[in-house]
């Protein structure tokens, strides 16, 4: 039996041979999306008994950093797809078996509480526009964080902060918005989603902050910030191992202009290579350590502390923010060569800095994670 990471490393030349398609296209192929469904991809995080993976983080991380160094687009749509279905592990049984246990199913959306929800007995009439919807031609079902209202008053928290839950939409009651014109990432489709006075269940919501998993399995005891971060930062360090690749059958082949050595020949750039390869190589270290001591806390059944929560999310941020360095001076080194649009490493540069741009990865998380580090008191709802 093949594992989802066999599948990924087997679906990776194609995704690969059809990212300037994407790219063109500004959305990942139907059909090609369908492909990495039924392979599994977008539903490593749904709970085995609706026939998921129910994988684990570091699979979680393996699978979508070879997507990613395939393509980052396509990277970023399977960590968009699988992310969204971990929702699976939170939802009744009838909703989730409803949505999630079709192998060719594919789930998206946006996390952020942008929409909002007036509560109407059992359900929520929910109006809202959401950018950065990626991947979300080819979705089934689709997600959108909105504020949660009773009788025109925004519900809050006992903590005072304001309610908000994610509430999962058909895909036939969103309009999907092309406002896609983007410097990187083009392939992922990441337009804008809007739905206007749609009535939904409220048992079809989940908050990720209020709510507790059905599921007690050690994926569904992570953070959920946590792996979203992971996600991201596994797309962006596929696609700078694949940029260093990439410098590397260019500067075995290629010579400056005047002169009989290649590239590889000279000594800058050895130098230069051997210290960007260990960058990345450090930071995907980091990574794994945080995933392996995040892991070993959820495997007790326990909740996860503080300290680990917030090692994984320092860990994606220095490997998101280290790949866009070493996948920039990869670039530098190929010279003019990669600023034409056919090679690949123009792709990657642009992919590179779009990736760091999301907001679980953003600076921000630093003065977040050094609190903790430092032992302040710290608002962790996002860790």
């Amino acid at each position: 039996m093949t594992s989802l990471l066999d599948n990924a490393r087997d679906l990776a030349p194609t995704v690969a041979a059809r990212a300037a398609e994407a790219e063109t296209a500004r959305r990942l192929p139907a059909d090609l999306a369908r492909e990495l469904a039924l392979a599994g991809l977008f539903r490593m995080t749904v709970p085995a008994e609706y026939g998921g993976g129910e994988t684990t983080a570091q699979t979680f991380f393996d699978v979508i950093e070879t997507i990613g160094a395939a393509d980052a687009a396509a990277g970023w749509c399977t960590m968009i797809a699988s992310t969204s279905a971990l929702a699976a592990a939170w939802l009744p049984r009838h909703h989730a078996e409803a949505m999630f246990s079709d192998p060719a199913g594919i789930s998206g959306g946006v996390f952020a509480p942008l929409g909002k929800a007036q509560s109407d007995g059992d359900s929520y009439i929910v109006s809202g526009r959401w950018a950065w919807a990626s991947g979300s031609a080819n979705c089934q079902w689709l997600l959108g964080g909105a504020m949660i209202f009773d009788d025109g008053e925004l519900r809050k928290l006992p903590n005072g902060a304001p309610d908000h839950r994610m509430m999962f939409f058909n895909a036939k009651d969103v309009a999907l918005i092309d406002t896609w014109e983007a410097s990187g990432l083009r392939g992922t489709g990441s337009g804008d989603m809007a739905v206007e006075n749609v009535a939904i269940p409220a048992d079809r919501s989940v908050s990720f902050l209020t709510d507790t998993p059905l599921s007690k399995a050690p994926l569904h005891l992570f953070p959920p910030f946590g792996l979203l971060a992971l996600g991201i930062a596994a797309v962006a360090s596929g696609n700078a191992r694949a940029a260093l690749d990439d410098v590397k059958a260019l500067a075995t082949a290629k010579k400056a202009q005047g002169s009989s050595r290649t590239l590889a020949e000279r000594g800058t750039v050895q130098a230069e290579y051997s210290q960007i390869d260990a960058a990345l190589e450090a930071a995907r270290a980091l990574a794994r350590n945080a995933i392996a001591a995040a892991w070993a806390e959820a495997e007790t059944g326990q909740p996860i502390g503080l300290e680990a929560r917030a090692r994984l999310r320092q860990a994606a941020t220095h490997l998101t923010r280290t790949a866009a360095k070493v996948t920039a001076a990869a670039y530098d080194i190929a010279g003019g060569t990669a600023v034409y649009s056919k090679h690949p490493l123009q792709r990657r540069f642009r992919d590179a800095h779009v990736a760091t741009q999301h907001i679980m990865v953003s600076p921000p998380t630093w003065e977040l994670t050094g609190r903790v580090a430092l032992g302040l008191p710290t608002d962790a709802a996002t860790l």
